[in-house]
């Protein structure tokens, strides 16, 4: 039952973080970043959101930029799930380079 709760909780911030980032970066043009999964811990105090950010290059400058801002993000979050959640987690972000992987596996492929 608990696994339940948690993957709710996870697809509920996962949208919310998605919305955040997308009114973040509107003003930043060429960027795009998005959240490709989020996993909540079982006490449901810390939240782990892998983002996939485009172009890749700058990934590791928007990572850094967001983890400096992760309080401003964590209460904006606050404010959008404030009626769904009691307590907001703890967020923690990495940068989810799946894609880049995809894309070197089809370029060794190819040769």
């Amino acid at each position: 039952m608990q696994e339940t709760r948690q993957n709710k909780i996870a697809r509920l911030l996962q949208k919310e973080l998605s919305v955040i980032f997308q009114q973040q970066t509107r003003a930043m043009h060429g960027v795009m970043v998005s959240v490709t999964r989020t996993k909540i811990s079982p006490d449901l105090s810390v939240c782990t959101a892998y983002l996939s950010i485009f172009p890749s290059e700058r990934g590791e400058e928007i990572l850094a930029n967001v983890n400096t801002n992760v309080k401003s993000i964590r209460y904006e979050l606050g404010t959008r799930v404030r009626n769904q959640l009691r307590i907001v987690p703890e967020l923690r972000f990495f940068i989810d380079d799946s894609l880049d992987y995809i894309d070197r596996i089809d370029e060794l492929l190819k040769k």
